[in-house]
């Protein structure tokens, strides 16, 4: 089993920065992929960026391109979304998860074998 914690959440101003964590413990030695999800209140989850934990390759949604970072900490088995110029439509529950098999896609929330619980992301304007 993996467990994983998120952390960093919270309120900020429009234009402002929030950088979120998520630490993965427990079975932690088949880490293949891990992302970062969001979902906005009466909506489905919808993807936000994702790093491949050994290569380091990293995917992003064009909603969070050139604003969003995400980067992993191999050594810790952490990964980070640093979050820029946020906007009000960023506001929502951002879920870390964890693809612990080789999946081909990591933007499907289905690529993904366990979910953290969730921090939210409040952007006033």
């Amino acid at each position: 089993q993996v467990q994983l914690v998120e952390s960093g959440g919270g309120l900020v101003q429009a234009g402002g920065s929030l950088r979120l964590s998520c630490a993965a413990s427990g079975r932690t030695f088949s880490i293949y992929t891990m992302g970062w999800f969001r979902q906005h209140p009466g909506k489905q989850r919808e993807f936000v960026a994702a790093i491949r934990w050994s290569s380091g390759t990293t995917y992003s949604a064009d909603s969070v391109k050139g604003r969003f970072t995400i980067s992993r900490d191999n050594a810790k088995n952490t990964m980070y979304l640093q979050m820029n110029s946020l906007k009000p439509e960023d506001t929502a529950a951002y879920y870390c998860a964890l693809a612990n098999i080789w999946r081909s896609t990591s933007v499907s929330e289905y690529a993904y074998d366990y979910w953290g619980q969730g921090t939210q992301v409040t952007v006033s304007s």
